[in-house]
């Protein structure tokens, strides 16, 4: 006798015609309930709830301060469902997103009395699943900006800018390096783009120079050259240490705007590399989008150096106005924002004054304290450098004008005092407006930017067009799907019925799958489903075809059998055209894009599953080894 494998492909063997092998049967009801059992979380909702963390490990959250959130919201009128905390972050739950967008306010308030920022109050969503379903790994989808709301922003790392600064780092580098080993060279700027070239007064200078950068400095490609007439190096930085510092300020990068959306409070934030020089930016729930924006777009640091002596070399020193005098400080720093692991916005005791509490990193701290402590009675400045976001308007060669951004540098010099003792790890900076420093200290606990960004693209959704797009989008899925159900029971009759458990189990699949996965359910992706349970119908389609075909010129069961068997390899052919197409999709798109390219890969995935093996397990149910005059279909 002719039977069926697992996926339905025939072989010989003695049981009677289109009946399932216990294997084959055991196979789809495993897979039907843990499909249900993970799609299962997405039964329950979840509750609107404030999500309260501490700033320090110094200050640690404990469930009493819980509570004096709970007790300050139920004093203003905000219904509270309960609390969760599991020793290192609270949570609030509320009744609806209104009370979730007020008590977020209310709790920062009582929780933060003073200006010292102790605890992030984020606006998220508490769980409802059952314990013994989360304890399995069940969790529900998360939803994407489009259905949830908030903001979007596409950035463009400026590597010109960051390039060109390392150049001139390298360019004071290699100076001192030339200084230190007395060797003669031409002063001046030797920075032209990616180019450094110096000149030297002999052949001999630049014979060791070359032997001395090129131990010294790895990315450098070094050719000895001429530069009016005198012997010279041409350093150009080679392609392979452009990849590798283009991929340190994206990830440096990639880090800092994570913990500045931290600070911002964002719940389950998507901060994601596009190509060589973008990053995706995408806060689900977000509703202060002037404040994200402010924050994002906002680049700061500071830079500590002393007052140039007598003996300072006048090419590594730079002049600032200062109160109304002119200093002139050295071109070195003793440390900058990048070795600061803690920066808190307060009041000087004092004057009253803002003041920024800075606490340095070790290697930091050292470097302060072996300075400072050599140039007791000198001076010391502090810097606020500052990264400013301009656009200009250009024509590009179609001839059409577009706006273009770009980032200009603003340094200007906020305090200097003189060094009374030797500095340690700890200090504070004074001279700042109350915005400056609570965003100085935001930046500086975020960590540094390796490249300076721009915004070129923003999306705000709102929360109610967010309630909206959900629900346009699950009646859409609903409405389809129930037309596809009646025609298909009306058209096929019990074959219509056996497709229409199947396509229910694909939905279950689909669903059940993306849950695992940990996938995010945009607006997209919604109709990636819609397509993928019309995909499921065209393959019943072709299959309940091909039966009535073959039940004109042979028997019910041979019908049966190779309606079926022909139909595989045409279903198989064009579902992996398109998984190949879903995957290409995944792999250039960005955002929505990659929403619908993954519901559109599973659904073709499940689709297969269920149009190949669980419709034909059905119909072997009701066909299978039974004497048939006629079919019905």
């Amino acid at each position: 006798m002719i039977g069926e494998s697992l996926l339905g492909m025939p072989r010989t063997n003695r049981r009677p015609p289109n009946t399932n092998s216990p294997g084959r049967l055991l196979l789809v009801i495993v897979v039907l309930v843990l499909g249900s059992l993970y799609a299962a979380p997405n039964l329950f909702q979840p509750d609107p709830a404030l999500q309260i963390r501490a700033t320090s490990t110094q200050n640690p959250l404990d469930e009493a301060t819980v509570q004096r959130a709970v007790t300050a919201l139920e004093q203003r009128g905000i219904e509270v469902r309960g609390y969760d905390f599991d020793g290192a972050t609270g949570q609030v739950r509320v009744t609806s997103d209104e009370d979730q967008l007020r008590g977020r306010d209310i709790v920062a308030s009582a929780l933060n009395p003073s200006s010292d920022r102790r605890y992030v109050v984020a606006l998220n969503r508490a769980s409802t699943t059952p314990g013994w379903l989360e304890d399995l790994g069940g969790k529900p989808l998360n939803l994407g900006l489009d259905l949830s709301g908030g903001v979007h922003f596409l950035l463009q790392v400026d590597m010109d800018k960051f390039l060109s600064d390392r150049m001139e780092g390298n360019q004071e580098a290699i100076r001192d390096l030339l200084v230190e080993n007395r060797i003669r060279y031409q002063p001046g700027d030797w920075q032209e783009g990616r180019v450094l070239t110096v000149a030297f007064q002999s052949d001999a200078a630049r014979d060791e120079a070359e032997v001395l950068i090129a131990e010294a400095f790895d990315e450098f490609q070094i050719t000895p050259t001429e530069q009016n007439g005198q012997p010279a190096l041409s350093l150009e930085i080679t392609e392979a240490k452009v990849a590798e510092l283009e991929d340190f300020a994206i990830s440096q990068n990639l880090t800092s705007l994570r913990n500045r959306v931290n600070e911002l409070g964002v719940s389950e934030p998507l901060v994601q590399r596009l190509g060589r020089e973008r990053i995706v930016l995408d806060l689900p729930g977000i509703q202060d989008s002037a404040r994200a924006k402010e924050i994002i777009n906002k680049f700061a640091n500071l830079e500590f150096r002393l007052v140039a002596g007598a003996n300072v070399r006048p090419s590594q020193t730079e002049t600032y106005e200062y109160e109304g005098r002119t200093v002139v400080l050295e071109k070195a720093n003793i440390v900058t924002g990048n070795q600061v692991t803690n920066a808190v916005q307060d009041f000087d005791p004092e004057t009253g004054q803002p003041q920024v509490s800075i606490t340095l990193d070790n290697e930091g701290g050292r470097r302060m304290n072996a300075v400072t402590q050599d140039n007791v009675g000198n001076q010391m400045a502090i810097i606020f450098k500052e990264l400013k976001v301009r656009s200009r308007t250009v024509t590009n060669e179609a001839g059409e004008t577009e706006v273009v951004p770009y980032t200009v540098e603003d340094k200007r010099v906020i305090n200097v005092a003189t060094i009374q003792s030797a500095l340690g790890f700890r200090f504070r900076i004074t001279g700042l407006e109350l915005g400056e420093a609570r965003d100085l200290a935001l930046l500086l606990r975020a960590g540094a930017l390796a490249a300076p960004m721009y915004i070129v693209e923003e999306r705000t959704v709102g929360a109610s067009l967010g309630e909206e797009n959900i629900q346009q989008g699950t009646n859409s899925v609903i409405i389809g799907f129930a037309l596809v159900l009646v025609f298909m029971l009306v058209y096929y009759r019990w074959f219509g019925l056996a497709a229409n458990v199947a396509l229910t189990a694909n939905l279950i699949l689909i669903i059940a799958i993306m849950s695992v996965l940990g996938a995010t359910l945009t607006l997209p992706g919604i109709a990636g489903i819609v397509l993928t349970v019309g995909m499921a119908v065209d393959a019943n389609v072709l299959i309940f075809s091909r039966i009535r075909e073959e039940a004109e010129r042979s028997t019910p069961q041979a019908a049966i059998q190779a309606g079926f068997d022909r139909a595989i390899v045409t279903i198989m052919d064009a579902n992996i055209t398109t998984f190949f197409v879903a995957i290409i999709l995944f792999s250039i798109g960005s955002g929505p894009v990659k929403g619908f390219a993954v519901t559109l890969a599973v659904g073709i995935v499940t689709s297969m599953f269920t149009a190949i093996v669980v419709t034909r397990t059905l119909v072997n149910l009701m066909f299978g080894g039974r004497k048939l005059e006629k079919l019905a279909i």
